[in-house]
């Protein structure tokens, strides 16, 4: 026993792996695989590491300038961060919750709570009357006694909606949340994959309001499978939205916290982490692989490959080496966000609660954060009156309204928005500092069609021996996705590794 495991031991220290792709599922496949003794080298094109979970100095403050927080389902990412140190630091936003902007006659209005989605479990409540009215409240109770024909086939989100409850509680109260969370249409989104149970529910009960109420009392702290709050950036949600329901949690100083503590792990395990250098094409060898790169004169020999890029680059990169899978610029959302640091003591009262969503076509922003009202860290490391927003631009099929915009314009629609969004005076003086980043989002999981897609992606991965693939593009976006994701595809390519003959 005792040769056999020396034996296995040497071997590990035999066998390299390279990561390709140093964001959260990169760095996380990377720790996996140094568990066993791997030599493992991560290559990240870019000179940062985490990906859209990023911080930057903006006011004199370290900041999250991309995933702000994390889904607290499962106990996934509270589970790494206990593992990695970092239990002490994790904390809870403010439970003000949302608005919702934009909202015809009415202005802007606190977003219900309860509910799925944004459909209400009773339209005539007075936090869902006061945003779809009297006519939207009666048009959804129709819903009620409506026969049951073909209850329970609904797949798109919209239609299901639209149909049932009627287009005042489809567009200011659906629209904004898959706007804001999802960077996606009502239209565009599968109700099985996002609100699980939702259609069982409507055939059991009769009613989607029922059906709501149903699942909102089995589940009290239910989520949708792939709604990953405001841990992926604003539409990641890299800032995504103020997302309603669904619990989520942060870390004092932010989520980079998380990058950096990867990091030295990383480094203490003996895991060569090299920026600035890109994966340019992989070639079969006779026992494994051998990574071409942007920088090295000679390939990189490995004896297993895991890719964990955007999901362009990764098809780009495996399509030559994997039968069926094909190479083309996904769909994806283009989201720009933009971190004001302003001197506005008005904002002191939080008058919109922690953010604002927007009903698609009423502000060229789509989602506010008003990060210092939610986090109590932000808060703290302002000066009085000094506060932090996060405004997001984009979604899927719209081009950011600040893209053709430079720096210090784009700044100043983002502060004009956020004027707007939050219903104060903004001046153009009391902005005291602005960042702005650029994300290319994965599309949600939740999307018709998406898992087939992904599914068979996957599998075309995984017939090729000593290959795996990770990544939000396969997991679903958000911490609480990528995380397990991860590690189970290097433990999966660990093992081939190891086990080879």
């Amino acid at each position: 026993m005792s040769e056999s495991l020396d034996r296995l031991v040497r071997q590990a220290h035999d066998t390299h792996v390279v990561v390709i792709g140093g964001g959260v599922a990169g760095l996380v496949a990377a720790r996996e695989c140094a568990k066993v003794g791997l030599r493992v080298t991560v290559l990240e094109a870019t000179d940062v590491l985490g990906g859209v979970v990023r911080s930057a100095e903006v006011g004199g403050m370290t900041l999250d300038v991309g995933a702000e927080s994390f889904a607290t389902r499962g106990g996934i990412v509270r589970g790494l961060l206990d593992e990695l140190g970092l239990a002490g630091e994790v904390v809870s936003p403010n439970p003000a919750g949302a608005w919702v902007a934009g909202v015809p006659g009415v202005g802007a209005a606190p977003l219900p709570k309860g509910g799925v989605l944004g459909i209400p479990d009773n339209p005539f409540a007075p936090d869902v009357r006061r945003v779809i009215g009297w006519p939207g409240a009666w048009r959804a109770y129709l819903d009620r006694l409506r026969p049951p024909l073909t209850i329970g086939h609904t797949h798109s989100l919209g239609k299901l909606v639209g149909s049932r409850l009627g287009a005042r509680v489809l567009d200011r109260l659906v629209a904004p949340v898959t706007s804001g969370v999802y960077s996606a249409r009502p239209d565009d989104i599968d109700v099985d994959l996002a609100a699980p149970g939702l259609n069982a529910a409507l055939t059991r009960v009769g009613s989607l309001t029922g059906a709501v109420a149903e699942l909102r009392a089995s589940r009290p702290a239910a989520r949708p499978a792939d709604a990953p709050a405001s841990d992926v950036p604003v539409a990641t949600g890299a800032g995504k939205a103020p997302a309603p329901g669904g619990a989520v949690q942060g870390i004092v100083g932010g989520m980079s916290r998380l990058v950096d503590r990867l990091v030295e792990v990383l480094d203490e395990a003996g895991v060569e982490l090299r920026r600035g250098v890109a994966a340019e094409k992989l070639e079969r060898t006779s026992d494994g692989w051998a990574v071409v790169t942007s920088v090295d004169e000679k390939p990189l020999a490995a004896r297993a490959v895991l890719v964990a890029l955007p999901e362009g680059p990764a098809r780009e990169l495996l399509a030559p080496v994997v039968t069926g899978l094909e190479i083309g610029d996904p769909v994806a959302p283009v989201v720009e966000v933009v971190t004001l640091v302003v001197n506005a003591p008005v904002l002191d009262a939080a008058p919109r609660g922690t953010g604002v969503l927007t009903v698609p076509g009423s502000h060229v922003a789509k989602a506010m954060t008003h990060s210092s009202a939610k986090w109590d860290w932000v808060r703290d490391a302002a000066e009085p009156g000094v506060h932090v927003v996060r405004v997001s631009f984009g979604a899927q099929g719209e081009e950011p309204a600040t893209a053709a915009l430079d720096d210090a314009s784009a700044a100043d629609l983002a502060r004009t928005e956020a004027a707007a969004m939050l219903g104060v005076e903004l001046p153009a003086s009391a902005l005291i500092d602005s960042h702005r980043v650029r994300y290319v989002q994965s599309q949600p999981a939740a999307t018709i069609g998406r898992a087939a897609a992904t599914s068979a992606a996957r599998a075309a991965v995984r017939a090729v021996d000593g290959l795996g693939v990770t990544g939000a593009w396969v997991s679903g976006t958000g911490l609480a996705q990528v995380i397990p994701d991860a590690r189970d595809e290097a433990d999966r390519v660990r093992s081939a590794a190891l086990w080879r003959t």
